[in-house]
């Protein structure tokens, strides 16, 4: 029998609910338990494929082409699972299911209604994730915080489960802030005191409450929390701020919260085998070196806008026994001041991320163009990628006006251009080259020596690409395209032979990196920044 844990946040959001539902998932996962989690986004979008970055974080791709909501990232790597776009649940793929039936006749002639037709729908499509990933355990993060008008029918959906799959299969935990007031230092419950109340009067009392704080909370905060919650004081956890997010499991389990889940879910009970996890965590908290990286962005205001990048990164530098200490950098910065590219020199590397659009661009080919010249280390992911082209292109190929036609229409050296079969699209939602697609890798390149094979599935999400037409132009010029699609029709990597290290990849990367399993180009990236600052001639990797 499946047992459903479904994981409900208060007072605000961002509070932290996907950590904690990626750290129950891993407490479980350490005892032996097959999981999988679903993300539900109570917003109207059917995807967060056409939301700006500082609306809502990074859009994070699974490899069936999701374009989905960051949480699944952290579930991705916390549990080390491939996920699939049903793993993401919308209110606007929820309603357009609902309506599509209804005008179909689905319904035969009933009145359509929240319950129980939405709620019908959102209970099949956990049910329906639940069945084709075969798992012991499925948790369900409802998004937002419990009183959002948005959320109601996806707290109506997950409380009656209970009654249909039964209390002894089904286990409710809610994350609320203890906030801590800087005038007296005391923690104050009853924000979260008001959620619980909140989700009672909605019909679902939380079996578990973990209190979000800044640090643990004191005995008589818990016994607060558990004598207003109506639970026992066994149940209530703290997740507290730690210097690594990958310490939350540990705390968690410590606490106890990984034996009275099982014991709550009847679940036959293995000593938890943590040893892995904890080694990667003491290689992140305890490093030997660090390096300084500029990531020149145009969402440099919201770190959330990279947070797979930032944690790829990570994952590579615990892999060196490195820090990586990244400094978030506009690019428009450089466009009002040039003088301002002389910061790049402080740093051991240059990182140019995704992005879209002109805004910024000028910036990060500039920043390209520095870090080609002064041979400091650079990796670029997507757009990156693309504007690396450009700049070689204008100033190693002599192509003036070199462009892309996605920021000028007009270039007259459209060296990267609109993918064929991206012209008269109309529809601006799921119709970018999306997910894992096939890489051929040139043998004798930092590419090869990287992923160590000849092929390779990486994500994607974009909709221009190298114009073939300049690709023999840019090769003579001393550009590699390392790696390639199978028909040889699109470039997927770059790199300069003659550079310390110079690298970019039009997939990203970043989605498939894990704790104790680095992606390739991010840890190439890490180690030749650690190898250029000590010293050491081009790395082999």
């Amino acid at each position: 029998m499946v047992k459903y844990i479904f994981v409900t946040g208060g007072v605000l959001s961002s509070v932290g609910k996907g950590i904690v539902t990626a750290s129950i998932g891993k407490m479980l996962q350490m005892r032996g338990f097959k999981v999988t989690a679903v993300k539900i986004d109570p917003y109207v979008n059917v995807d967060a494929g056409t939301m700006n970055p500082y609306m809502h974080g990074e859009v994070y791709v699974t490899d069936d082409g999701g374009e989905t909501d960051l949480d699944l990232g952290w579930y991705e790597r916390f549990l080390d699972l491939n996920l699939k776009k049903e793993n993401n649940i919308t209110t606007g793929q929820v309603y357009k299911a609902v309506i599509e039936k209804e005008r179909r006749g689905s319904f035969l002639g009933k009145c359509v209604q929240i319950v129980p037709h939405i709620t019908k729908e959102i209970k099949d499509r956990i049910r329906s994730v639940a069945a084709d990933s075969n798992v012991d355990v499925i948790l369900t993060e409802v998004g937002g915080t419990v009183g959002d008008i948005e959320g109601l029918p996806f707290l109506e959906a997950i409380r009656q489960m209970r009654l249909e799959e039964g209390y002894e299969n089904t286990l409710y935990v809610h994350v609320a802030l203890v906030p801590i007031l800087d005038v007296t230092k005391e923690m104050k419950t009853k924000p979260l005191q008001h959620s619980v109340n909140e989700l009672r009067r909605i019909g679902i009392q939380p079996d578990i409450i973990v209190a979000r704080c800044q640090k643990m909370i004191d005995m008589e905060t818990l016994r607060k929390i558990a004598l207003f919650g109506t639970i026992p004081e066994n149940a209530v956890f703290c997740s507290y701020n730690v210097e690594s997010v990958y310490q939350v499991p540990l705390i968690l389990d410590e606490q106890g919260m990984g034996e009275f889940i099982c014991k709550r879910l009847g679940l036959a009970g293995h000593k938890p085998i943590r040893d892995e996890w904890i080694r990667f965590v003491d290689a992140t908290l305890n490093p030997k070196y660090e390096v300084k990286v500029a990531l020149v962005g145009k969402y440099a205001g919201l770190a959330d806008s990279y947070v797979s990048m930032k944690e790829a990164l990570l994952h590579a530098g615990a892999a060196c026994q490195t820090k990586i200490d990244i400094h978030y950098i506009e690019a428009e910065t450089f466009e009002r001041n040039l003088d301002k590219l002389q910061i790049l020199k402080d740093f051991n590397g240059i990182f140019v991320p995704y992005g879209f659009g002109s805004r910024g661009a000028e910036g990060k080919i500039m920043a390209i163009r520095f870090a080609r010249e002064n041979n400091i280390p650079f990796l670029g992911i997507c757009y990156g990628f693309q504007l690396a082209v450009i700049e070689f292109a204008r100033n190693v190929c002599g192509l003036e006006g070199a462009n892309s036609t996605e920021i000028d229409p007009k270039s007259p050296h459209p060296v990267i251009d609109f993918m064929p079969e991206q012209r008269g699209i109309e529809y601006k939602g799921a119709t970018m080259r999306l997910g894992a697609h096939k890489i051929l890798l040139k043998k004798d390149t930092i590419a090869y020596a990287l992923y160590r094979k000849d092929e390779i599935y990486e994500r994607h999400r974009h909709r221009f690409e190298v114009n073939l037409d300049y690709v023999e132009k840019l090769e003579k010029m001393g550009i590699v395209f390392s790696g390639k699609s199978p028909d040889g029709r699109r470039m997927e990597i770059l790199e300069l032979p003659e550079h310390y290290f110079f690298f970019a990849s039009q997939f990203h990367g970043e989605f498939k990196s894990r704790p104790g399993k680095p992606d390739p180009e991010y840890y190439g990236f890490v180690k030749a920044c650690l190898d250029k600052k000590m010293g050491k001639p081009r790395p082999e990797f």
